[in-house]
């Protein structure tokens, strides 16, 4: 059965004329379509509230498992705290709206800021995104921090996006990921250190450390293996902090000058670059310093 003709003109075959039968074929094919799309109703609508910083935060899982796997050094292992932080850079890299990340350990969360509207403000696209970015990255970037060292398989991050209204809010949050650093870190160092140089066993360690304060966790340390907790990485004690700052790069350039022979010219531009602070953001100092990472609350 034809649905169209040939038609002559100018010397030229073309096909011309759609019959009915063709238009049908279209027609059922948009009704078809239209038939299923009501399935589009069960989504759900997970659009943001507006006028609030998204945070994502993403967290390893079962990364004990992976640390011993892969024999990640004790209590802290600068390789992957480098790799986390260079997966980080990467996430800001592609999402440019992230104003500050931070990160501990195997965590990290995401600041977008409060007039973001990348992927619509939708909460599962953000959490996605960051996700199988910061995943990719982890593994992509691997080698260059640990080597000929196998990955013998691929980790995995749980995701979840939280809201906050206020710039207190907001800081609020982010000291308490940071207060959380300083009490792992100071127990997973006190803990390490009577395995490894007191000779306990990890169940020992573990009952010496039970109903300890911090004060105690520190005299132990200095009384007992003359370290003072102080001293120990600003990187382990803070965790860090990456935000966009501005940079001048210089570069050389060849140029055609008028009337003049090519000549080597410096060249100075600034550049935003995502920069890793390892400093203390509980206080007032380093927003003080760092005005723009915040949006005026009457805004």
């Amino acid at each position: 059965m034809l649905i169209g003709k040939a038609c002559r003109f100018g010397g030229r075959v073309r096909s011309c004329v759609l019959t009915p039968l063709a238009r049908f074929f279209v027609s059922s094919s948009n009704m078809a379509k239209s038939k299923f799309e009501y399935v589009r109703n069960f989504e759900t609508d997970d659009t943001c509230l507006r006028n609030c910083y998204i945070v994502v935060r993403l967290d390893g899982r079962n990364f004990h498992k992976f640390a011993e796997q892969h024999k990640f050094t004790k209590p802290n292992d600068n390789r992957a705290l480098g790799l986390m932080t260079r997966s980080a850079r990467s996430v800001m890299e592609e999402l440019e709206d992230i104003v500050i990340a931070y990160g501990q350990s195997d965590e990290f969360s995401f600041v977008f800021k409060r007039t973001s509207t990348w992927f619509k403000r939708r909460a599962s696209k953000l959490m996605t995104h960051v996700a199988s970015q910061f995943s990719s990255s982890y593994v992509f970037y691997w080698k260059e921090f640990f080597g000929e060292q196998p990955l013998l398989y691929p980790p995995g991050f749980d995701g979840r996006v939280v809201l906050y209204p206020s710039n207190r809010n907001l800081r609020d949050y982010l000291s308490w990921r940071q207060a959380d650093c300083h009490i792992n870190n100071l127990y997973n160092t006190v803990f390490w250190t009577l395995v490894l140089k007191g000779g306990l066993t990890t169940t020992q360690a573990e009952d010496r450390l039970k109903g300890t304060l911090a004060a105690d966790k520190n005299e132990i340390l200095f009384s007992e293996f003359d370290i003072n907790y102080n001293n120990e990485s600003a990187l382990h004690r803070k965790g860090t902090a990456l935000i966009w700052e501005k940079r001048d790069e210089t570069v050389t350039k060849r140029m055609k000058l008028p009337n003049k022979e090519e000549k080597d010219v410096a060249v100075t531009r600034s550049r935003r670059r995502v920069e890793a602070y390892h400093c203390d953001i509980i206080g007032e100092q380093f927003w003080e310093e760092h005005p723009d990472i915040l949006e005026d609350d009457n805004c």
